[in-house]
């Protein structure tokens, strides 16, 4: 052993022993660099927040999408101050008006303004977007974890009714919802929310598959938590990531189902606006007056495309298996 290697040796242990002193005299300072020390290991501090902030550095076409979904959420709850006119305003002597200074978009046939209206219909847009999908996390997420965790019966139940329902096409299934319950908007939220839990249900099941075997919820077992607790306590926050980037998938379907029933005549109904029913209103003025209808179908591929993109950003960086890979 050389001389510089034993001087090595010894600064080592000299620095060690001082290491030891320090945290026999401060337990505290020892046990908090110690959880540093973990938290750094496994990666605690990275956070959503933090994988949020990674997200708008990386992928710029996700934040461009959720600053897009921000500018039409303050659109839709400002639309009364903003919209130059009323929602059902008619001046007949303009109507069919083509895009100027006075009508952005024109007048309908009816002679209201179809820029207020656009306003107005996104209200209808992202209300019937985004409440059903709550809707249909929750039930999803009830069925998934019930499913999972308990398997048997159980499981081969609720996954039988999740095939059934994922085998019919969703847009044919709200159709007949909405047929048998008649054409009105709590309806339609039913109809909505009916379609979309399956896919949830599934997403959740096998997750809870792989977590309820985890030695933290054997833990949990083995001292008397009951199952409703291990469920929502232990297992759901594990899901929460998968289930943030489902929401933002699930919302523009939702958007795109309303707008097909409104365009059929089952959905919202007039005089509401809504996208789809402008587009059915408008079908009639294709080759005439054009803007009628590129104006709610501009409106409905903006806001799909920003969730579908925002979603596709999330995805990356909260799935675990897309950072892994």
């Amino acid at each position: 052993m050389t001389i510089r290697r034993r001087k090595e040796l010894v600064r080592e242990l000299e620095q060690r022993s001082f290491s030891a002193d320090a945290s026999a005299e401060n337990p505290g300072a020892a046990e908090n660099g110690a959880k540093e020390e973990l938290a750094s290991q496994i990666g605690e501090k990275d956070g959503i927040a933090e994988r949020m902030l990674r997200m708008c550095r990386q992928n710029k076409l996700a934040l461009v999408s959720a600053i897009v979904i921000l500018i039409i959420i303050l659109l839709a709850v400002f639309a009364p101050l903003i919209a130059p006119y009323g929602e059902a305003q008619q001046d007949v002597i303009n109507r069919l008006q083509g895009p100027s200074l006075k009508h952005l978009f024109g007048t309908d046939e009816l002679g209201r303004d179809v820029f207020s209206r656009i306003l107005y219909g996104s209200r209808v847009s992202l209300i019937v977007g985004i409440l059903p999908s709550l809707i249909a996390l929750v039930i999803g997420v009830v069925m998934g974890l019930l499913a999972g965790y308990f398997g048997g019966a159980v499981d081969a139940l609720i996954m039988r009714l999740a095939d059934i329902m994922l085998s019919i096409p969703s847009l044919l299934l709200a159709m007949v919802i909405m047929y048998t319950l008649g054409a009105s908007t709590i309806n339609l939220f039913i109809a909505l929310s009916m379609i979309n839990w399956a896919s949830i249900a599934r997403v959740v099941r096998s997750q809870t598959l792989s977590l309820k075997e985890s030695e933290y919820v054997e833990a949990a077992r083995s001292i008397g938590v009951s199952s409703g607790k291990i469920m929502f306590r232990h297992i759901f926050p594990n899901c929460i990531p998968s289930l943030i980037v489902l929401f933002t998938l699930e919302v523009p379907s939702s958007i795109l189902s309303e707008s097909s029933l409104s365009f059929l005549g089952i959905g919202v109904q007039p005089p509401a606006a809504s996208w789809g029913l402008m587009v059915n209103q408008a079908k009639q003025f294709l080759f005439t007056q054009p803007w009628l209808s590129l104006a709610p179908c501009i409106s409905i591929m903006v806001v799909v495309l920003a969730f579908n993109f925002l979603g596709d950003g999330l995805r990356d960086v909260l799935d675990p298996h897309m950072k892994n890979s």
